[in-house]
């Protein structure tokens, strides 16, 4: 009997990475599937109407069944699924990123709403790998247990209003030591999560010794509870016309923000090593759910051409036209980003993330196209209610097309995949110097001349 996976994706990728799940990973990917299907699908439009259409009351709702959700997948042992034990031993799970990987394509399904009623969410995924790497025994009690628990949600600020900050050498909020208090202003935008009721803390990054030589050592990570005196939350941004309420993606400005000197994780200057650690195993959750909202895509495009309801002009949609090319095309496209996920993942559970750094890169400007060009085919195939809020597609549009600027802009990934290629020219040099000196031997050996 095969596994329940297969739904979600192909057999022959499952078949390829079958025999790398544990017991315990087969067992965990079977009652999250089984969660998915009896808990979570049927309960996101409820979970949209759930939103109020208010202006002011959106961002200050808890959505009900998302918290009933939260609560039942805590129970059954669907929880912080992202954290890594292998990474994070105090605090992980036994799964490895290959692993989460495959979970974290089929919770894509639902959206935004899979992984946040497993409490595996973005950004407080990334702060959670924060503060359980870097956090102080006294930061991890006061917010990496209860954002673990999921009492409460968090922000990541770093992304800079009128500033560049796909470099983040960039960065000109400003942190400074003042006696036994650390004084932050800045003004931030695109701070994921601030809009959210439950936001209870900040993590932001600014620069707080800007005439170090080491451009690398001028920013520090402080933690700033979210009702401190200062922080004003000025609007919330929208994508494409979306706001994401009540979570957000908010403009924040700190106005002499106060917080203790113990509010400052890890060490003075060592803002650029909380980032890049924060990213770790992190940097391919987006891919892993890229490609199970474009999986998720093709089968509402299936369903749609093939719907007897739906025919025009006397024909199904699918013997119109190229849709048939297009679903192939999209099954292929798939395919391929899956495997590139895939190996970006085997090598961060093989080598960690740094020794993974080309195929995290390649993964991360790939797969967000893929996604966009399936989605794009799949709302081609409902005419106008594929841009319209009665179908989920327009929405996973908006998000993927963001998260080629916001994962890192696509331009930045495909410099550093290609500057990578480059250092390998010396090495092709000398071995093409080597085989030339072989073939001339052999030349003279059989006294020819070359033809080529």
């Amino acid at each position: 009997m095969s596994h329940p996976i297969v739904n979600y994706t192909s057999e022959s990728s499952w078949a390829m990475v079958e025999d790398k799940f544990s017991p315990y990973a087969k067992e965990t990917l079977a009652k999250l599937i089984k969660f998915l299907e009896e808990e979570i699908l049927p309960a996101q439009k409820i979970a949209h109407a759930q939103i109020p259409t208010d202006p002011v009351l959106r961002w200050k709702t808890i959505i009900p069944v998302i918290a009933e959700l939260k609560e039942k997948a805590k129970k059954v042992g669907l929880w912080n699924l992202f954290l890594s034990k292998a990474h994070y031993p105090k605090h992980g799970v036994p799964l490895t990123n290959l692993e989460y990987g495959v979970m974290a394509e089929v919770l894509a399904h639902a959206g935004h709403m899979g992984p946040e009623v497993m409490n595996c969410s973005a950004p407080d995924t990334g702060n959670m790998e924060v503060l359980a790497r870097y956090g102080n025994d006294e930061q991890q009690k006061r917010w990496l247990e209860p954002l673990l628990n999921g009492e409460i949600r968090s922000a990541f600020a770093m992304t800079e209003k009128g500033v560049a900050s796909s470099d983040a050498k960039n960065i000109r909020t400003s942190i400074r030591l003042e006696g036994d208090e650390i004084v932050i202003n800045g003004h931030k935008w695109w701070i994921s999560g601030a809009g959210d009721p439950r936001c209870k803390v900040h993590l932001v990054m600014g620069k707080s010794d800007p005439a170090n030589k080491s451009a690398y050592e001028q920013q520090s990570v402080v933690l700033v509870p979210a009702d401190t005196p200062g922080v004003k939350i000025v609007r919330p941004m929208q994508v494409f016309g979306y706001d994401d309420a009540p979570e957000g993606h908010c403009e924040i400005i700190y106005e002499n923000v106060r917080v203790p000197k113990g509010n400052l994780v890890l060490g003075w200057g060592r803002g650029f090593e909380i980032i890049q650690g924060r990213l770790g195993p992190g940097r391919i959750h987006h891919c892993m759910r890229s490609v199970g909202a474009a999986q998720s895509a093709l089968n509402l495009l299936l369903q749609r051409v093939t719907d007897p309801g739906r025919k025009t002009f006397g024909k199904f949609l699918y013997e119109h036209g190229t849709v048939v090319s297009d679903i192939a095309k999209s099954r292929a496209e798939i395919e391929s980003a899956r495997l590139l996920v895939y190996s970006a993942a085997l090598q961060i559970d093989k080598v960690k993330a740094k020794g993974a750094l080309k195929e995290i890169g390649i993964a991360k400007f790939v797969v967000p196209s893929m996604a966009l060009t399936v989605i794009d085919r799949a709302i081609q195939s409902f005419g106008a209610e594929g841009v319209s809020q009665d179908q989920e597609l327009a929405m996973r549009w908006a998000n993927l097309r963001t998260l080629r600027i916001a994962d890192g802009p696509d331009a930045v990934h495909i410099q550093q995949v290609g500057q990578r290629e480059l250092k390998r020219v010396p090495l092709l040099v000398q071995k093409t110097k080597e085989r030339k000196e072989r073939e001339q031997v052999l030349f003279r050996k059989y006294n020819i001349k070359a033809h080529l």
